[in-house]
């Protein structure tokens, strides 16, 4: 199937260059970056373009595309150059400049050149079919060892955060009736969700935001760097308060030794993440990892993996063609009051907010967007999502 994707790829490009006359970069990226999608699907990879990163150098930097697993795991760049520039000098450009060399493919729509490991492995020809497949192929096939350690990571977060949720449940019971102060700083939580996310929330609700709080806040303070949120949301700030009355001593240093190397796992891929939107989706496809792990039955039945973006989109532009076919109206017209009662970490508010034109948004953002969460880590990423954007 492989050669057949790059018999596909030379029809396009000979159809781009006998059509235009243009053979530079912006016009011939096309068509190789549709070839790699082709060999990263055969992986379970994505091909993300233009994601900014942080290089070890302290630079930004924004390669052509970026491979990426559905933990957002980094698994190769691709660098695309002009036919008409020197290739060589290019690599040691982009080097000098922090780019990684792990596992990096550059081409020019004349030589494709593989690194990896910091070293040149491949280099093939783009007339030579098989050369190019060969090539290819072990670019998507690489798997980095950060990404091994992560996924390793992640087994071992999965294996030890169900049983500490059962003690953290043991504990919170034991400290309803020996500690006062968690008993009514407990009660007076209660209250303050009831009013702020919904008046059916019960203390078993309650309890297990506690849970979710403790055993998730250190990391979503390292992804998102935002000291101040936990001291401005209300409900995170209330929530700190509660678990400061009992998560501490014996009892904080057991449980966080057991899930500590996940944690240095996950903080040190979060400090390479400098794109706000590349945090969102790391932090979505974590939480679902974490809520599957920590709750299974739960999230089973609540169905805890979110849409793809691509299709909240679609959802929206439907939406809006029916209401205009239908009454007359766009979603951003007054009157169109917008719910979303299950936001999770907020995707469709926020494709809502960039999908909306600005003359429109102010309005319907103070008075007609609505949405709703009662877990609270997707609470917390749909907060600062919402208020990114």
């Amino acid at each position: 199937m492989s050669i057949q994707l790059i018999q596909k790829y030379y029809t396009e490009l000979d159809k781009i260059k006998r059509y235009s006359g243009a053979s530079n970069e912006s016009s011939l990226r096309k068509p190789f970056q549709d070839l790699l999608e082709g060999y990263a699907r055969s992986k379970n990879l994505v091909l993300v373009a233009e994601v900014e990163l942080e290089s070890k150098k302290g630079t930004r930097i924004r390669p052509d595309g970026v491979l990426k697993d559905a933990l957002r795991q980094d698994w190769g760049f691709w660098e695309s150059k002009d036919e008409k520039d020197d290739i060589e000098a290019e690599i040691k450009a982009k080097f000098n400049k922090g780019y990684p060399s792990f596992n990096i493919l550059f081409e020019d729509t004349q030589t494709a050149v593989l690194y990896q490991g910091g070293e040149e492995v491949m280099r093939s020809a783009f007339s030579d079919a098989k050369g190019l497949d060969a090539l290819i192929s072990r670019f998507v096939g690489y798997e980095p060892k950060e990404v091994s350690e992560f996924h390793k990571a992640i087994e071992l977060f999965s294996a030890e955060v169900g049983g500490l949720a059962e003690v953290l449940r043991t504990v919170i019971s034991d400290q309803v009736i020996s500690n006062q102060s968690f008993s009514d700083a407990l009660n007076d939580f209660l209250e303050l969700a009831k009013k702020a996310i919904n008046p059916k929330i019960e203390m078993a609700d309650a309890r297990e935001m506690i849970i979710q709080h403790v055993l998730t806040e250190d990391i979503f303070m390292r992804v998102f760097d935002e000291a101040e949120f936990h001291r401005e949301n209300v409900i995170a700030r209330k929530l700190a308060e509660v678990a400061g009355t009992f998560y501490k001593g014996e009892t904080k240093r057991n449980i966080h030794a057991k899930i500590a190397p996940y944690y240095e796992t996950i903080n040190a891929r979060a400090s390479q993440i400098s794109d706000h939107h590349e945090k969102q989706k790391f932090l979505k496809a974590l939480y679902e990892s974490f809520y599957k792990a920590y709750n299974p039955k739960a999230a089973d039945r609540l169905g805890i993996v979110y849409t793809p973006d691509e299709i909240v989109r679609f959802m929206i532009e439907s939406a809006d063609h029916l209401t205009f076919k239908h009454f007359g109206v766009t979603l951003g017209d007054k009157g169109v009051e917008i719910l979303d009662p299950a936001t999770g970490t907020g995707t469709f508010i926020t494709e809502l907010i960039e999908y909306l034109p600005p003359a429109q948004l102010e309005y319907k953002y103070d008075f007609e967007l609505h949405c709703n969460e009662v877990s609270i880590l997707p609470y917390y990423i749909a907060n600062l999502n919402i208020e990114y954007q």
